[in-house]
């Protein structure tokens, strides 16, 4: 006769093991987590023409990310028309440096969670702030709007700007110097790329980057299929928006 409650009590169930990562396994054994980066987007990431020496503010962040994960970072450079390219054939495990939440981008990779929200808006030589208020004032035939192609400036311009006179320039890096000297009129990018551009005294104005076009987010870019690397990438990076760390790498770039 079995008495309820006697014999051998039934056994705990197991804790849950952490998922694995290939990626977080990779870096673990090199000590290297390599980061796509354009070089391109100041205050966000730039790559000196002269020196190969990078710098921004998500360089900063690739660095202290890596140092998080015991290795360190390695950027790669890509340009925007081949990022997600580059990301998804595995010549890098995480693409940083102004990077928009899109929904093409996301159908093809993974976005961790949002560190900054912006959005378009123009900037111009500073005499013709009130020239190019709006859209229906830049959609006109006589405006030569200039852009950068492969990213949402140029998906921006192509689908918003259609009357207007597209100006392609294949370098990001010196882009706004051809608003400066004539050779275009505006161009429309991101408020905080506006921002910083304007106060590099090239008499170019930032056109209300509080109030921008439109709105969008800013994150990092990973491979899809790895939920635990970016489980751990989102962790550290909600530490670094609320510790400090983000607004210390800022703060020399944007005040």
């Amino acid at each position: 006769m079995t008495v309820a409650g006697c014999g051998s009590a039934a056994p705990e169930p197991a804790a849950p093991q952490p998922a694995a990562s290939a990626t977080l396994d990779r870096v673990g054994r090199t000590t290297e987590l390599r980061v796509c980066s354009t070089g391109d987007y100041r205050p966000l990431t730039y790559r000196d023409p002269a020196n190969g020496r990078w710098s921004g503010i998500d360089v900063d962040m690739a660095g202290a990310l890596a140092a998080s994960l015991g290795a360190k970072a390695t950027i790669v450079p890509t340009t925007w028309s081949n990022l997600l390219g580059d990301l998804t054939s595995d010549r890098c495990d995480i693409a940083m440096g102004g990077v928009s939440v899109t929904d093409a981008r996301a159908q093809k990779a993974a976005f961790t969670t949002a560190y900054l929200s912006d959005g378009k808006t123009p900037i111009t030589r500073c005499e013709n702030v009130a020239r190019y208020q709006t859209v229906e004032q830049i959609n006109r035939p006589e405006v030569r709007a200039v852009v950068n192609p492969g990213g949402t400036n140029e998906q921006f311009a192509r689908e918003t700007l259609s009357r207007a006179t597209i100006v392609p320039y294949p370098d990001n890096n010196t882009i706004f110097d051809a608003v400066a000297d004539g050779r275009a009129d505006l161009m429309v990018t991101d408020a905080i790329e506006t921002r910083w551009q304007a106060t590099r005294g090239k008499g170019l104005c930032a056109v209300h980057p509080e109030k921008p076009f439109t709105r969008s987010e800013k994150a990092y870019l990973l491979k899809q299929g790895d939920p635990a690397f970016l489980d751990r990438v989102n962790t550290w990076l909600r530490g670094a928006m609320t510790d400090g760390t983000y607004q210390r790498f800022a703060r020399p770039w944007i005040g």
